[in-house]
């Protein structure tokens, strides 16, 4: 068990991040024509806007939260926020932001897989996605009844040790994770999962995503004489 520990919380995590490093590199370099988010709003509007729009606000929010929650120092932000009342907040803003994206998620599912229109612009990759990201959003709504029952904030930090040991080097990451629940390596490992098959996929577009415009000058534009 040991052994299988370490290939799945020591190894894959490099294994992951290294296909998903070079693979969007090598796809941006070789198919920058497949670079995009393929949507289908022209081909169906309906429950388009509602479903795209609970699925991006909820994953944004589970991202930034999981990014900064996880790789955030503990002693960072111990003395304002005690690592138990850290996982509470983690719990109401992860599950409403959760519910979010699985409500939005399965929208969009449901009208790719019953839109003859939107089925027929799919590829199997835009399906299997999405279905991996509802899957991945699910495990991660299950893991709230088990934190419940630790509020002490322990096995966040654990967490939280293992992630910092991966992507700063350290070693004997996957010890971090022994003794924590099934509930919580299943939700990792589809993670990682997701992160591997990241350059293979439409999510390419997240390395896109158009952050200029937020600082650009006004455009100011004015109707032909």
């Amino acid at each position: 068990m040991n052994y299988l520990n370490e290939l799945l919380f020591g190894l894959y995590p490099y294994v992951a991040g290294t296909v998903f490093l070079i693979g969007s590199l090598l796809r941006f370099d070789h198919g920058q024509y497949t670079w995009k988010a393929g949507s289908s709003q022209l081909l169906d509007r309906k429950r388009m806007r509602l479903g795209s729009n609970l699925f991006h606000i909820g994953i944004l929010v589970i991202l930034v939260g999981h990014l900064v929650g996880l790789l955030t120092p503990h002693w960072v932000y111990a003395p304002f926020i005690s690592a138990g009342h850290k996982q509470v907040l983690a719990i109401l803003v992860g599950g409403i932001a959760g519910v979010m994206c699985l409500a939005g998620g399965m929208i969009l599912l449901h009208r790719r897989l019953t839109n003859p229109r939107v089925r027929a612009s799919s590829s199997r990759a835009d399906i299997f996605i999405l279905v991996l990201l509802m899957v991945q959003v699910s495990l991660g709504l299950l893991t709230i009844p088990f934190a419940m029952h630790h509020l002490d904030g322990g096995v966040m930090l654990l967490l939280a040790d293992w992630a910092q040991s991966i992507v700063f080097f350290k070693g004997g990451a996957a010890e971090h994770l022994a003794e924590v629940g099934g509930i919580y390596k299943l939700h990792i490992l589809v993670g990682l999962t997701i992160i591997l098959v990241f350059p293979f996929t439409r999510l390419v577009h997240v390395w896109s995503a158009p952050l200029g415009y937020l600082g650009r000058r006004y455009q100011v534009v004015r109707k032909r004489g």
